[in-house]
């Protein structure tokens, strides 16, 4: 029988357990001491306060105006290596949620002098200036809040100064305010009340002057005591799923200068060190392939001279198969790197990696070792996000029929908070708020919310085309019933899965074009109470036609007065319709002699968009990432599918007439130029290895911009898309100019998702690899859990210097959101490793 302990939390635990054991925790515990012993703050020459074992950043993040409060802004502690504190700010609520108003950072000052950080901020409506104060102490960090004008009476009892504390770094952990004990819950439990205007709003679990967090934890112990007012703990958990632990000090009315002041010290230990980190591939390596591990090494440690590879029999005795000196790399972010190549194994077997009495997890040399590493995406990931279906898995539903209400046309003149839009006219035949037939069918859940978004759409039926054409695999495990809608997981139907997820993506894409004639930005939630729903997607709506002619509560003829129907935002746009046309021409290759009649009405639709585009100038409506790519990027892929499907000299003429376009943005292009490289001239031909020369300049650059060798952003959003989508490029050029692009960086870019990155060593893939992604941002997020085969963000680059991926807590987007189109393009770059080691001489 189970404890009460969730199963995630025990997954914590275990991990914990592994990264430090019994004896080691002993040693910490009688070493540890407090934060007033431990040398003081400094402000260092990156902009934020450091001594060993903590560092506070002020301002180095702020709200990235794209998803508002992604839980990366203001003040931030990272404690011990791991980020436990965030949104060091003022704010008008106890526990904000992820679209509660956020001020704008107006300025931000790192006063060397006198060793402070003030960043001054502003809410526009009530206009409201402050500025937060930051200065090293002895004993910690002094935080102020200082305004020049008092507070507006609207804000009055509403804004206060919060700092949120991350719920997984304090689970099982108690506090202390004022003498007075108490937990901190493993789950919400309240409390909370209902306001006089029927609002429910949290109370705090605690109040008064000096909080103390995990006072028996030597790792995590943080003293709050307030200088002005009092302190208010609150659970945020109790108002969303993904909130924090929030302690809070109430700005005063009436009042100006230092309004609110906080004096904050954390609990260091002594010499503490980071454990080192040996990124490798969880999935193993091929016996010929190129191993080499990157090690990652807090910048105070002592490198050690050597690394081991230990050969694992069947009687878990371990010998040294292998060791090397682990060489240094240098300086990325803030830490130190080295690099430990043990290419020279090549016995199949089981081994780990030791360095420096650190190992990793067991790993498989074999020949293969990636030879499944996609069947856990194509066999569940990309069919638990199928929409419009009822998606079964042996005892278990992940949803039921999804939607099969969709959709109403959205209202003119309308900005969605999920970067949709609609723009002054509908482009349709239908009235705002008005049914538009035919569109519930298709398509794929976009990622852990519930929208179907029609770049993603296309984005991964042109990518499983690709797949199915240069590939060619034919693994059926899965049953799609198209006209019953439902999908069975585990049970073979005799078709292979890849035309029949290429076919769901296209009945979406029909449809769109079937209903209003052109592409459509996507099909939404209207509202951020159905937007956060988590669950089985079925139970959002109640699957009934809204009718304005029915009252709330009544339903006939399946239609219902309920206006819970998802909304379809169509505004027109060429790059989408472009977009759209480009994987509808691809999909009618590879449907063809499977579903022939589908085929022919997806190259006809193909043909009528790309008429109907150049029979007038471009629709230019754009929004957020909604609408389609570039234009003239869309309209090149538009060409060459439609070159590849038909062999048409106009295609040619226009994909060749737009290289110049093209050329600029080289990356985002070269795999289609390479695709249609034989049905070009030879003109085209010598430009498009010009540029590939030109490129690998770029990639001799980039290898040495940090130690994994592939590019890793540095945006709101973590960068496995990008480093899957340049792998995959690598691969197209290696195969057209094998002498200019070697196959070096494919194998990097899968290594990289498969554990070879910073902050750990994780499989980003769920359910691939000894260790891997098992708690993430699907719609499942909810329950700390994950659906086998989806690919996360991976490591968010926090400015200026802290790689972090979080894998105790799911609700972090940028870092643990899957994404259904990365998954797409993960099927094919593991194909096209395959592809390159099988050509390896073993």
């Amino acid at each position: 029988m189970m404890s009460p302990v969730s199963l995630p939390l025990r997954r914590v635990r275990l991990a914990r357990a592994v990264r430090l054991t019994a004896g080691a925790m002993l040693i910490i515990l009688l070493a540890a001491r407090e934060a007033s012993g431990a040398p003081a703050l400094q402000l260092n020459d990156r902009g934020y306060f450091e001594t060993r074992g903590l560092n506070v950043l002020v301002f180095s993040n702020t709200y990235d105006g794209l998803f508002s409060d992604a839980k990366i802004a203001g003040i931030e502690l990272i404690h011990h290596g791991v980020r436990t504190a965030t949104n060091g700010d003022v704010r008008l609520s106890p526990t904000p949620a992820q679209w509660d108003a956020v001020p704008q950072l107006i300025e931000r000052r790192v006063n060397a002098a006198d060793g402070s950080i003030e960043a001054r901020m502003r809410y526009p409506d009530p206009a409201f200036e402050f500025t937060i104060r930051a200065e090293a102490r002895d004993d910690g960090i002094g935080l102020s809040v200082v305004l020049s004008r008092p507070l507006p009476t609207a804000l009055v009892g509403r804004a206060g100064f919060n700092l949120e504390f991350l719920p997984a770094a304090y689970f099982h952990k108690l506090f202390i305010m004022d003498g007075r004990t108490g937990n901190l819950p493993l789950a919400p439990t309240g409390p909370m009340i209902k306001t006089a205007v029927g609002e429910v709003e949290p109370q705090p679990l605690a109040t008064g002057s000096t909080l103390v967090l995990a006072p028996g934890d030597p790792m995590r112990r943080v003293r709050i005591t307030a200088k002005t007012g009092s302190l208010a703990l609150y659970d945020g958990r109790n108002v969303a799923q993904n909130g924090w632990f929030v302690v809070r000090t109430l700005i005063p009315a009436d009042r100006t200068g230092r309004v609110g002041a906080w004096s904050l010290s954390a609990n260091t230990l002594p010499d503490w060190t980071r454990r080192p980190v040996i990124g490798h591939s969880q999935a193993g390596y091929r016996p010929a392939q190129p191993k080499v591990a990157v090690i990652e090494l807090d910048a105070n440690a002592t490198p050690a001279a050597t690394a081991r590879v230990l050969r694992i029999g069947a009687d878990g005795r371990t010998v040294e198969a292998f060791s090397a000196p682990a060489r240094a790399w240098g300086r990325y972010l803030r830490y130190r790197y080295l690099t430990f190549d043990f290419s020279p194994v090549r016995e199949p077997g089981l081994y780990v990696i030791d360095y420096d009495g650190v190992r990793t997890a067991t790993f498989r040399v074999a020949d293969d070792v990636y030879a499944d590493a996609w069947h856990a995406t194509l066999d569940v990931y990309l069919p638990v996000q199928m929409d419009h279906m009822l998606v079964r898995e042996a005892y278990r539903v992940w949803h039921d029929h999804a939607h099969r209400d969709d959709a109403l046309q959205a209202p003119v003149n309308h900005e969605h908070f999920d970067l949709y839009a609609q723009g002054p006219t509908t482009d349709t035949p239908y009235r705002p708020g008005e049914h538009i037939p035919g569109l519930n069918v298709g398509g794929w859940l976009d990622a852990g919310d519930f929208d179907i978004r029609t770049q993603t759409q296309y984005a991964v039926v042109t990518r499983l085309v690709q797949t199915w054409e240069t590939f060619a695999p034919r693994r059926d495990e899965t049953t799609v019933d198209q006209k019953n809608r439902t999908v069975t997981l585990h049970v073979p139907d005799g078709v292979p899965e890849l035309l029949q997820q290429i076919e769901h993506g296209v009945l979406q894409l029909l449809a769109q074009h079937r209903a209003v004639g052109h592409a459509i930005s996507g099909i939404v939630e209207p509202d951020l109470v159905q937007y956060t729903h988590l669950g089985d997607a079925a139970s959002k709506t109640d699957g009934l036609i809204y009718s304005a002619n029915l009252r709330p509560g009544e339903a006939r003829n399946g239609r219902s007065g309920a206006p819970d129907d998802r909304w379809a935002f169509t505004s027109k746009s060429s790059a989408l319709n472009y977009g759209s046309a480009a994987a509808l021409a691809a999909a009618s290759r590879a449907l063809r002699g499977y579903r022939d009649a589908l085929a022919d009405e997806c190259l006809a639709t193909a043909r009528h968009i790309w008429t109907e585009e150049h029979a007038h100038a471009p629709d230019t409506f754009r929004h957020g990432n909604t609408t389609g790519g570039l234009l003239a990027d869309e309209e090149f892929h538009a060409a060459v599918e439609l070159l590849l499907a038909t062999r048409e000299a106009p295609f040619a003429q226009r994909a060749e007439e737009l290289w110049p376009d093209i050329a600029t943005r080289f990356e985002a292009n070269a795999i289609d130029a390479v695709r249609a490289l034989p049905h070009l001239s030879a003109d085209f031909a010598q430009k498009l290895a010009a540029r590939t020369a030109a490129y690998r300049t770029e990639l001799d650059a980039l290898a040495k911009e940090n130690p994994y060798g592939v590019p890793i952003p540095t945006g709101g959003w973590a960068g496995n898309g990008r480093v899957i989508a340049f792998a995959t490029t690598q691969y197209m050029l290696h195969q057209a100019f094998p002498e200019l692009i070697g196959a070096e960086p494919v194998l990097r870019g899968l290594e990289y998702i498969l554990g070879r990155h910073p902050d750990s060593d994780i499989s980003f893939v769920s359910g691939v690899g000894t260790v891997s992604k098992e708690v993430a941002y699907g719609s499942n997020r909810a329950d700390f859990s994950f659906i086998p085969g989806g690919i996360v963000p991976g490591v968010l680059i926090l400015k200026p210097d802290f790689p972090e991926n979080k894998e105790d807590w799911p609700f972090l987007w940028g870092e643990n959101e899957y994404v259904v189109n990365v998954g797409a393009s993960y099927l094919f770059l593991v194909h096209a490793v395959n592809d390159l080691l099988a050509e390896k001489p073993r």
